[in-house]
């Protein structure tokens, strides 16, 4: 589907956001693609009705054709333009998390949308941003917006603008600067099938707020992990195609090689990078380690460049640097990038299921 189109790419930068968001919000009615920040990531918008829209956000991206993608809306009244219905449950978790990272899966209204964003399935994928400018844009241009990351298919999400121009300046019409992004990580993915909330894709709203937000009379499937521990296990579904953007192809990943090095003892875990590390480098190898704080200095002079990704014990804020720090290791030239796992409670199954995908399924226990 991708075809090399060049075009020039305006930036809005923060510092004029009302002039910014006005001519941003025309060339999106108008059929553009335009990028802009949400609370999670910078999505790449279109009006979702627009199939000759659409179509270049896959191009721009060079995203395959049967990956689904996601409408933000700026307001629950949307819904009736686009979905058949909303059951109790879905309202519930509605009610919870929108304005939020929680992307509802849901039966969608016959031509409400271009057969491009569903990829010929018969539900469609919908949130509410909780970010101010987000909202502003897609109520000013008056269109749903069908918004994957504004990356090049495969590569680590862009939590800045500067990221988005990275990939794909001169392939859309517009970035809008609205800063670093806060959780860092996409939204969660689910859906509610009969007396059960299917997680697809883990994200900023973690099982245990769903079982919450849900009632104790609803399963949450989706959270368990396998024995010996790894990603959760997957939801089960009525078929085999995937209702969710993040689920069968490779995403997130970095030039550079990536292992994954899990271990609960703190002594085992740094010796297994170190090890890892010295027989790279005496191949040759440009190396960088992914630490949790507490063990950065312990690699010192082990690597040829170390992160620090947060506490241990805050996935939170190693969710928040992942995408950037992955973009720092292609920019320095890293050709084995050897990263700490973390706790999988919280947020941090979101995060070990994106640091699994950049590793492409690269993971050794230590």
């Amino acid at each position: 589907m991708e075809r090399e189109t060049m075009t020039s790419t305006r930036y809005w930068p923060a510092a004029d956001k009302e002039a910014g968001l006005q001519e941003a919000a025309a060339a999106l009615a108008a059929g553009g693609v335009v990028a802009f920040p949400t609370e999670t990531v910078y999505g790449l918008g279109a009006d979702a009705r627009n199939t000759a829209a659409v179509r270049r956000i896959f191009e721009a991206k060079g995203r395959p054709a049967d990956n689904p993608l996601i409408v933000h809306v700026a307001s629950e009244e949307s819904l009736p333009a686009l979905t058949e219905r909303v059951n109790e449950i879905e309202r519930r978790l509605i009610a919870a998390f929108w304005p939020g990272p929680l992307t509802l899966v849901l039966p969608v209204k016959p031509g409400a949308v271009s057969p491009l964003v569903t990829a010929g399935l018969d539900t469609v994928g919908i949130r509410m941003p909780d970010h101010d400018t987000a909202l502003r844009l897609i109520a000013e241009s008056g269109c749903p917006l069908a918004a994957p990351s504004a990356n090049r298919s495969g590569r680590p999400s862009p939590t800045t603008a500067g990221h988005v121009l990275e990939d794909l300046e001169g392939r859309i019409d517009g970035v809008v600067d609205g800063g670093s992004t806060g959780v860092g990580l996409e939204s969660t993915v689910v859906r509610v099938l009969g007396n059960t909330v299917h997680i697809l894709r883990p994200g900023g709203v973690t099982p245990e707020r769903l079982q919450a937000a849900a009632g104790p009379s609803v399963r949450v499937e989706g959270t368990a992990s396998p024995a010996g521990g790894g990603a959760p296990a997957p939801a089960t579904q009525d078929d085999d195609r995937p209702r969710s953007p993040g689920v069968k192809y490779t995403h997130y990943a970095p030039r550079g090689e990536m292992l994954l090095i899990a271990g609960d003892e703190p002594e085992r875990l740094v010796e297994a990078v170190r090890l890892r590390s010295a027989e790279a480098r005496r191949q040759g190898r440009r190396v960088g380690i992914l630490s949790c704080s507490e063990h950065v200095s312990r690699y010192e002079g082990a690597a040829d460049e170390v992160f620090d990704c947060g506490p241990r014990f805050s996935p939170e804020v190693a969710a928040r640097r992942l995408y950037a720090i992955l973009r720092e290791c292609d920019r320095l030239g890293l050709a084995t990038i050897l990263a700490e796992s973390f706790p999988e409670a919280g947020i941090g199954a979101a995060l070990m299921n994106r640091m699994r995908k950049a590793a492409g399924g690269r993971e050794i226990t230590a």
